[in-house]
């Protein structure tokens, strides 16, 4: 079981590394800041919208999205998202700055939803190795350094966040490995991301400034998504 946990564990601290070395690189220009905080939120639109797209379930994707996000308003996921920011803001953000915050938020929006955060730990989980998590740690990496030395510290806490996400899904992908079919599990899978990807979509909506969506509220859709192919296929 601990085997299962391995490409997880990896990603999780690959992620602090890239943002220690992302909090003591010089500090950015505010323009350069402003662009390069664009260029990834308009990468990050590109990159849902793909994952959205290889979705072949439309309707279960609206429904999914729909009661989730019904799901998530009504429990307040986005609040929570919120005070863990507001209280590492005052443990350890600088009076004022509210960079903490925003930055725990965005990383771990943007590790935790997508494709290969949820298709390496299951690949990890059912002894097909760790390349996936492997690739996963080195973006997650990259875009921690950038963020780190954008938005400060709060990057780092979002590394607690993967491994507690990708590592249940790790877990349960263990234990369902001998109840479900390959096949089954990969369909699955393919239309969780499709979900993912439409929530991937509004994260870089956010980071560009676009439309302020609260994204964390659509969290429970994975959930829905994954009850309605368990169910109806």
């Amino acid at each position: 079981m601990f085997m299962s946990l391995w490409g997880t564990i990896i990603n999780a601290l690959a992620i602090v590394a890239a943002s220690l070395l992302g909090l003591v690189l010089p500090k950015m220009p505010e323009t350069m800041h402003r662009t390069v905080i664009q260029a990834i939120g308009i990468f990050t639109c590109v990159l849902g919208a793909g994952m959205a797209l290889k979705g072949e379930e439309p309707l279960y994707l609206v429904v999914s999205l729909a009661a989730g996000t019904l799901i998530g308003e009504a429990v307040g996921v986005e609040r929570g998202f919120e005070r863990a920011g507001a209280w590492l803001e005052r443990k350890v953000g600088a009076a004022g700055s509210g960079k903490v915050g925003e930055g725990f938020v965005t990383a771990t929006l943007i590790f935790c939803i997508g494709a290969m955060a949820i298709l390496g730990p299951i690949e990890s989980a059912t002894g097909q190795g760790h390349s996936l998590l492997y690739t996963k740690s080195i973006m997650d990496g990259m875009v921690a350094l950038i963020l780190a030395s954008t938005l400060g510290i709060g990057v780092i806490f979002s590394a607690p966040a993967v491994f507690v996400y990708q590592g249940a899904i790790a877990l349960a992908a263990f234990w369902f490995a001998g109840r479900f079919s390959p096949g089954a599990l990969a369909l699955t899978v393919r239309e969780i991301s499709a979900v993912g990807g439409v929530m991937i979509v509004g994260v870089g909506l956010n980071l560009l400034e676009i439309k302020k969506i609260r994204v964390a509220n659509m969290l429970p859709a994975l959930v829905v998504m994954a009850l309605l192919m368990a169910l109806l296929r």
